[in-house]
């Protein structure tokens, strides 16, 4: 069966320049064959019920199972599997995964990551709460494409999993601090309200902050942990990013103290990556994150750049971390596939008076760590299918 990352590359070769094929991994269609979309639980046009089911990655119509109360099938499959929603449906999440009937956790992929959630008793947390849940549905269904593991640390695997604090600071109190450790991600809910999070992001003259974003980051953070370090990638990151032994602490007062490297666009895919390796390494998963979840979206959607004339000169093979890895010449038109699209976006958020979609330049040091990020998640790809095989 093929990766995400090899159908997201087909389809490029296809779509980008000078085929047209359709395709539909982030647009769904309904039973009546109305557009629905990711977070959709009811058909607006012929009013279906609806569901996300992870293992298919589709948003489905759904019939309710005869003689099963609290159960679904899924409307236009012939061997009916059953499946219950998850139990935040009817929570201010309103979650509309779907968890297979004998699934023992009757939380969803995404929802069963959660350790704490904020506290629905004070006023604007439950906004705030579907909010952020909204963003962690988008992250963990592009961490299950990708087939990297997630399973979580509450239930599943409380040695290496994966698992979310959201809290909200009180009054007088000590701050709550984004970030992760030993698996937890822990993330203050207060960057799910507009005003409060566009504040920081003036304050700290960052040019891209967003709830999917940080989460993005963060699980960059999780996932060196569990794929880099002591593993046999270890000294080629070194050698790309730099050594992870530096004081951690120390690092980040200085960047906050003194700022960013006056040379850090010539090889970190934003300023923060400039002030530690591990933050250039989450940096770049997350922008991995945004690069592979965006153009299959564009793709899903039909826009093509059959037409497009950017004037970008190509990024070619001298850029890469190992320009002779088999797959290089495809991850290479991936990201000249990004450079393209982004182009063209964030010419039109100009002309609607918005900020730049993608206010970043890659420069050629960034594309190589690109590259190595996405070369560690093919192989935890290929491992997590291979223990699903045996």
């Amino acid at each position: 069966m093929a990766s995400f990352f090899d159908t997201l590359s087909d389809r490029l070769d296809q779509a980008w320049k000078p085929h047209r094929r359709p395709s539909a991994l982030r647009s769904y269609r309904c039973v009546c064959q109305r557009p629905v979309f990711f977070r959709n639980s009811e058909c607006l046009a012929c009013h279906s019920p609806l569901g996300y089911e992870p293992s298919r990655a589709q948003v489905l119509a759904l019939r309710a199972a005869p003689q099963a109360p609290g159960l679904w099938e899924l409307a236009e499959d012939s061997a009916p599997q059953r499946f219950r929603r998850c139990a935040n449906f009817e929570s201010p999440a309103g979650c509309n995964w779907l968890v297979p009937e004998h699934d023992p956790t009757p939380l969803c992929r995404a929802c069963r990551l959660n350790r704490t959630i904020p506290d629905l008793s004070q006023p604007d947390n439950a906004v705030l709460w579907h909010r952020i849940e909204a963003a962690k549905a988008r992250l963990v269904s592009s961490l299950l494409a990708l087939r990297l593991p997630v399973r979580s640390r509450i239930g599943e695997d409380p040695q290496h999993g994966l698992a979310f604090d959201f809290l909200r600071g009180l009054p007088g109190g000590p701050a709550v601090v984004t970030g992760h450790a030993d698996g937890i991600i822990t993330l203050d809910i207060a960057e799910a309200d507009d005003a409060h999070r566009e504040r920081v992001r003036r304050q700290l003259h960052e040019p891209y902050r967003t709830l999917l974003g940080h989460l993005r980051h963060e699980v960059g953070h999780y996932y060196w942990e569990r794929l880099v370090a002591g593993s046999a990638w270890l000294e080629s990151f070194r050698t790309l990013f730099g050594d992870e032994r530096r004081d951690y602490a120390a690092a980040l007062r200085r960047h906050y103290g003194e700022g960013p490297a006056p040379d850090w666009a010539r090889h970190h895919v934003s300023a923060y990556a400039s002030a530690h390796p591990w933050e250039d390494w989450a940096e770049t998963w997350a922008h991995y994150l945004h690069m592979v979840d965006t153009l299959d979206t564009a793709l899903s959607f039909g826009l093509e750049a059959e037409d497009l004339e950017t004037g970008y000169e190509p990024f070619t093979p001298d850029c890469l971390y190992r320009p002779q890895d088999p797959d290089a010449a495809r991850f290479l038109s991936v990201v000249n596939a990004w450079t393209e699209l982004t182009g063209v976006l964030n010419e039109l958020s100009r002309s609607m008076g918005q900020p730049d979609f993608y206010p970043f330049v890659l420069p050629r040091a960034a594309v190589a760590k690109l590259q190595f990020v996405h070369l560690v998640v093919t192989h935890a790809a290929e491992a997590t299918v291979a223990a699903s095989a045996g």
